[in-house]
């Protein structure tokens, strides 16, 4: 072997540093998304680093979880240029449509819409809008609503929904904890909150009411059009200079929890996730250009809820399509009116409306002839089988019976719920009962499924027609990935995301942030769910709300609370209780009309079901604390059969109450998309709870006698 000489030892050393340099290069690509990503808080990054993945400052930038192909490596986009390209695309189609006094439609083309934002955004400049400071908005959905919510984007702010059903104290924790520069109001109600909290705002400039005259002027108190004026006639420059220093991976949206399990948290969204969450979600779904057909949406849900806003103003934005406002009073009855009228091509509802369009259904048919109720009967088997073997990818030709009774039945219920158009109805945001998928199933109205959370921009699964199971929420938007944490024997596991649709941190809170997102920056949904052989994800369990008996026993509720309201079709709300408890019991609501607040009176699909068991009874108040006899003994026989399911004795719910009042969000027991906020029911139902387990001896049959004669 030749040793080498002095002439040569140096060339090799810078050789072999050349190499070690290209070796470095090449690693730190090829596993630039998975090789050393650290939590924030928890472990040093040198600051030469750059950005990780995640931050709770409102300030910051943060590493976006780019792809090497497909969806996942489309070039990022600020909401400033996602709009222009809008712009560019879809200038002259109608973006937003309302009635203005209940009659006169008004509306706005893209272009204008653009417009109307910058001039928005001038006017939050001028009234001192700071850069990552928050513009709350509070209010019904409105084209005030979302040219607020863009306009506090493009001019550097954060734009931050606040729930219209939020108390005073509510409201001051949100404003506080987004450092609120200006609060938008919808009304004289509403202002009244702000005005409540005012002195305890440092950080709020000035107010802004979009709807009805201001009963009272007041300093730094505007109506929408005095504040539209402040900007008309200010110079673009300043605006454009804040717009062109906005990176894709800044926050500019906060969605904030509902905060069931302790304060709301702020989920910062970045521009990125906005954007690119849009674009994924629009081309999973298969949604239209508005240049060759246009898609239009009806916006009601809460748009400080991320479900709402990714339909209404961003997914549509994408592909140009056209978004109608409801009435203010469209989830007490108006909804259906709006649907007739706008006729849209995809339909968002959470599970609660679409429960309430099965009961009013449920309820006309019962008054129908014999005749055509015998023929709806047969429609929907045929609906129901037919849909099941298309869901199922069963080969065969499509039965004649099916024609007819798309003819006879399907049409005339799609064209009275406004649905004609529709072929993307959609629930999501809650649990929904495989009852009412079927009943709409039957009717050849598919549901499909999504899941996801805010912390995810919304979506993270969707079902489509091609890819559709019931009871399943289908399967990752393109770019996303799933993971199972931790599975049991049986396959289930902590459901994990990853995607560039994966939130920024919340806000101010590093520990919060810490256990939202593991070290590699997965995001922890805290549900449990599992994979079918085809891939298709479904949701088992929360793990949060899992029971855990004082026997040791693992048990999810909402399986059991479903089966109980499939059971008994007079319940409305089921709430299993047993944690660290010696047995389950479970609070029970009945089904009653629900304009604003529940009502005493029955639904018509609850007294129905009295008078067959042989109950006169037309009142909650008539049946609440064991009042009628015969109610009570169908309850208990319908939680008897739930129970000869149990998987085991301690699975089996031995005592259960009558509450004297629905569930609701005014209430406070149900969150805005109509979800069980289970700690807050626990706490107002502490002393019904508590007599469940007075009794020394534990119930070791399901056993409730009935009360005295």
């Amino acid at each position: 072997m030749r040793l080498l000489s002095k002439a040569e030892r140096p060339l090799l050393m810078l050789l072999f540093a050349e190499c070690l340099k290209s070796l470095h290069h090449h690693l730190k690509k090829r596993f630039a998304l998975t090789v050393n990503v650290q939590r924030p808080n928890s472990l040093s990054v040198p600051a030469a680093a750059g950005p990780g993945l995640c931050t709770s400052q409102g300030d910051a930038e943060v590493k976006l979880r780019m792809g090497d192909s497909g969806l996942a490596a489309e070039t990022p986009l600020t909401v400033n240029q996602m709009f222009t390209l809008a712009v560019e695309r879809f200038g002259d189609y109608t973006a937003l449509s309302w009635k203005e006094g209940g009659e006169q439609h008004k509306s706005l083309n893209y272009r204008e819409y653009y417009q109307t934002c910058r001039t928005a955004a001038k006017s939050f400049l001028k009234l001192g809008l700071q850069r990552y400071h928050g513009v709350g908005i509070l209010g019904f959905n409105s084209a005030e609503w979302f040219i607020a919510d863009i306009g506090a984007i493009l001019a550097g702010g954060f734009a931050v929904g606040i729930y219209t059903t939020n108390s005073p104290e509510a409201c001051q924790y949100v404003a506080e904890n987004c450092k609120a520069n200006i609060i938008v109001v919808e009304n004289h109600k509403q202002l009244q909150k702000i005005l409540q909290i005012e002195d305890k705002l440092p950080h709020l400039k000035a107010i802004i009411q979009y709807k009805d005259a201001l009963k009272e002027k007041r300093p730094n108190l505007y109506t929408w059009a005095e504040f539209m004026a402040l900007g008309e006639d200010e110079p673009d420059a300043p605006l454009d200079a804040v717009i062109s220093s906005q990176k894709p991976n800044q926050c500019c949206t906060l969605i904030y929890t509902s905060g069931t399990t302790g304060p709301p948290k702020g989920v910062m969204l970045s521009h990125d996730n906005l954007t690119w969450t849009a674009l994924s979600t629009s081309r999973h779904v298969r949604l239209t250009d508005a240049t060759q057909a246009q898609e239009s949406v009806v916006s009601y849900l809460p748009l400080s809820h991320i479900a709402a806003q990714m339909v209404d103003i961003w997914v549509t934005m994408r592909v140009g399509g056209a978004t109608f406002f409801a009435q203010p009073d469209a989830l007490k009855g108006s909804l259906v009116n709006t649907l007739k009228e706008v006729r849209p091509t995809a339909f968002m509802g959470v599970p609660r409306v679409w429960e309430k369009m099965q009961e009013k259904m449920k309820s006309v048919g019962a008054k129908s002839s014999a005749v055509r109720r015998k023929v709806a009967a047969w429609a929907k088997d045929v609906g129901l089988q037919t849909n099941l073997t298309k869901m199922n990818q069963e080969a065969g030709r499509t039965p004649f019976s099916y024609h007819i009774a798309k003819k006879l039945v399907f049409k005339k219920v799609r064209k009275a719920l406004g649905l004609d158009r529709c072929n993307k109805c959609y629930t999501g945001a809650a649990p929904i009962t495989k009852d009412t998928l079927e009943f709409f199933l039957s009717l050849d109205i598919p549901l499909y499924e999504l899941y996801g959370m805010s912390e995810s921009t919304g979506p993270h699964t969707i079902s489509l027609p091609e890819a559709f199971k019931l009871t399943s929420c289908g399967i990752e938007i393109p770019g996303c990935k799933t993971k199972l944490h931790n599975p049991d024997d049986e396959g289930n596991g902590e459901i994990c995301f990853w995607g560039r649709h994966v939130f920024m941190g919340y806000l101010n809170m590093p520990e919060k942030t810490e256990e939202a997102l593991d070290a590699e920056g997965w995001l922890h949904s805290g549900d449990l769910g599992k994979h079918d052989q085809k891939g298709f994800l479904f949701i088992t369990g929360r793990i949060k709300e899992l029971i855990i008996t004082a026997g040791g026993e693992n048990i999810p509720p909402i399986p059991i609370e479903d089966a109980v309201k499939e059971a008994l079709p007079l319940i409305s709300n089921a709430m299993l209780i047993g944690d660290k408890r010696k047995f389950l019991s479970m609070l029970l609501t009945i089904k009653v009309n629900a304009q604003t607040e529940p009502e005493d009176e029955l639904a018509a699909e609850a007294v129905e079901f009295c008078s067959r068991i042989g109950s006169n009874a037309t009142h909650v108040s008539e049946i609440a604390g064991g009042k009628d006899r015969a109610i009570h003994t169908a309850i208990q026989e319908g939680i008897n059969k739930v129970n000869e399911k149990a998987t085991s004795n301690a699975q089996r719910i031995q005592k259960w109450i009558i509450l004297d009042r629905d569930f609701s969000i005014g209430g406070g027991e149900l969150g805005p998309t109509m979800k069980l906020k289970r700690p807050v029911v626990v706490k107002m139902y502490k002393e019904q709870i508590e007599n469940f387990y007075k009794e020394l001896a534990t119930p070791t049959t399901p056993d409730n006698p009935l009360p005295p004669k």
